[in-house]
């Protein structure tokens, strides 16, 4: 089982770098196109290969999000109280949890935004968008790591909940697991 739970969080890792790699690589792309910068104004031509590998970082890092988490399983809190009272691998399960959820939106927002930037058909003028795609791939690195200390941690969770079963309830919290 834990052979089985090294591949998942390798494979997921393995998503998310190259979810990275595609995203600076879109960025790569993008900036290979002619533009003219001014101030915060920029006019450039899009690239569609920048599009498409946006897209797809966008769709490798969406897939890697949720891989880790149908494998971490879930992590709940009731109550601040049960949060407070928990071991600290169910609180770093459920902090981790949120960051990735967290880096998810940032990170796929920023790919996605950077992907439409260059999907005109014709050149345009706007705001300077061209470090979307450079921070949605540094990003989903961050990801990675979000996903691998998650998953760690969600594991370490569930055992010690199988340790647990046979403690009575009022002493499950002073376990010493």
């Amino acid at each position: 089982m834990k052979l089985i739970g090294a591949v998942i969080i390798i494979f997921v890792v393995a998503l998310d770098v190259a979810a990275g790699i595609l995203g600076l690589n879109a960025n790569n792309s993008q900036n290979k196109e002619k533009h003219v910068h001014f101030l915060f104004i920029e006019c450039r031509q899009p690239s569609h290969d920048a599009f498409h590998l946006g897209v797809a970082a966008a769709s490798l890092l969406l897939i890697a999000h949720v891989i880790g988490n149908v494998a971490g399983g879930c992590i709940c809190y009731g109550s601040k109280e049960e949060l407070a009272n928990s071991p600290v691998n169910k609180q770093v399960a459920g902090i981790t949890l949120l960051l990735s959820w967290i880096m998810l939106g940032i990170a796929f927002t920023l790919l996605i935004l950077g992907a439409m930037y260059n999907d005109h058909s014709r050149s345009t003028c706007s705001i300077s968008r061209h470090k979307f795609l450079w921070y949605g791939g540094v990003l989903c690195f961050v990801h990675g790591a979000l996903m691998t200390a998650y998953y760690v941690s969600a594991t370490a969770v569930i055992g010690d909940d199988k340790n647990m079963r046979g403690l009575p309830m009022a002493e499950r919290g002073r376990s010493n697991f």
